[in-house]
């Protein structure tokens, strides 16, 4: 029975120490008592008893289990060893070693004993490596991160492309003449299109600055105007890196302007409802709401007509509507009355070539094709309204 004793006492201290304080702390002796003449079970169930305690209870039997692993930053160690005796606590019920001092695992062998220390004192090692491990890798990224924002700011900071944009400016309530005003914006720190030149500039030099925008994808053709001699959409006009000079933003040639870049859109729009842009048909209506039918061939034919965003860059830039827009329908109006001109589902089709056919609202085309060069949606306006031509002949 001694040496039962004796083996259950050596399995206790090689265990739980290394730290004689483990003891002192769990609240217990150095010795397993047991009356004499008692059973193995009942040696065995003792021996587990004190030794349950103690590792649930002493953090120090943890951190020097750790220790012994080369585990040397100890700053983690309490919330490890926190993590590594709940798990033992919960491995001590699974197998059956109880807390209370009434309650004693029977059958239970010193092998099992020493196998439970064995697990614990590895999942103690494991709970701390990886703890270790996260905080080394959120430190690493931390530093890398930091690193980089650091570079990020000195390489903003040091590279500047600073440069000029005369935009064209009137208020017609100041009683001033127009005239063009000149901003000095570094393209580095705003965006690569011309709108984005024209935000900053309101956002923070003149927030007296009129222009239209809304979709600032190209699709809406609001921010229609004058960049550099050419129109086009602010949205999809990439600011030039260049040092040649100013760059020059004015608005739409050939058009009342209402303030700044701000244009009078009336007319064109009044020119487009005249088209009747809309199906018109003679006979009834499809029975239940039924939609009218066309080919694969009929529907390709109107691929590069129905894309036309009647953003007007096409018509100011044509010289006959400079001269004659309150007679001449011009490109964008021309290529949408064409668009219904060709539709199969479309039963006014003679009459709609009959409205266009006039010396002023078909024939001022010269076909010089400007309208088809700064069309933003790559469309060709010149090559629809030579095909009307063709239809009226």
């Amino acid at each position: 029975m001694r040496s039962s004793v004796e083996s259950l006492e050596r399995i206790y201290f090689v265990v739980c120490v290394r730290c004689a304080s483990c003891v002192t702390v769990a609240g217990e002796g150095t010795r397993v008592r047991v009356p004499r003449g008692a059973s193995r079970a009942t040696v065995a169930g003792e021996g587990a008893r004190a030794f349950s305690r103690c590792i649930m209870t002493c953090a120090h039997t943890v951190r020097h289990l750790l220790r012994c692993e080369d585990v040397e930053k100890r700053a983690h160690g309490v919330s490890s060893a926190r993590n590594a005796i709940a798990a033992t606590r919960a491995e001590a019920r699974r197998v059956g070693v109880a807390r209370g001092d009434d309650q004693r695992p029977r059958h239970t062998s010193t092998t099992m004993i020493a196998a439970f220390a064995r697990r614990a004192r590895r999942d103690a090692c494991g709970a701390m490596r990886r703890a270790l491990a996260n905080t080394a890798m959120r430190a690493s990224a931390s530093a890398s991160a930091s690193t980089s924002a650091t570079t990020t700011t000195t390489t903003t900071t040091t590279t500047t492309n600073v440069q000029q944009f005369r935009v064209y400016r009137w208020d017609p309530d100041s009683g001033d003449e127009p005239k063009y005003k000149t901003y000095d914006v570094d393209t580095n720190d705003c965006g690569p299109m011309m709108l984005d030149v024209l935000f900053k500039i309101k956002d923070e030099q003149d927030q007296t600055l009129s222009f239209r925008r809304s979709c600032r994808e190209g699709i809406c053709g609001s921010c229609a105007m004058n960049i550099n001699g050419r129109n086009g959409l602010a949205c999809l006009t990439k600011v030039e890196k260049t040092e040649k000079g100013a760059q020059t933003i004015a608005p739409l040639p050939h058009m009342f302007v209402v303030r700044d870049l701000v244009v009078d859109m009336a007319n064109f729009y009044a020119q487009y409802k005249s088209i009747e842009p809309f199906l018109k048909t003679k006979g009834d209506a499809p029975a239940n709401g039924a939609e009218r039918l066309q080919t694969k061939e009929d529907r390709a034919k109107l691929d590069g007509l129905y894309e036309c965003i009647l953003c007007a860059c096409c018509s100011t830039s044509c010289p006959s509507y400079w001269w004659n827009s309150d007679k001449y329908l011009g490109p964008a109006v021309l290529l949408q009355a064409y668009r219904w001109i060709i539709d199969s589902r479309d039963e006014f089709t003679e009459e709609r070539l009959a409205n266009v056919n006039d010396a002023f609202k078909l024939y001022r085309c010269h076909t010089i094709m400007n309208c088809s060069k700064v069309c933003p949606k790559g469309l060709n306006p010149a090559l629809k309204i030579a095909k009307i031509k063709q239809m009226v002949a």
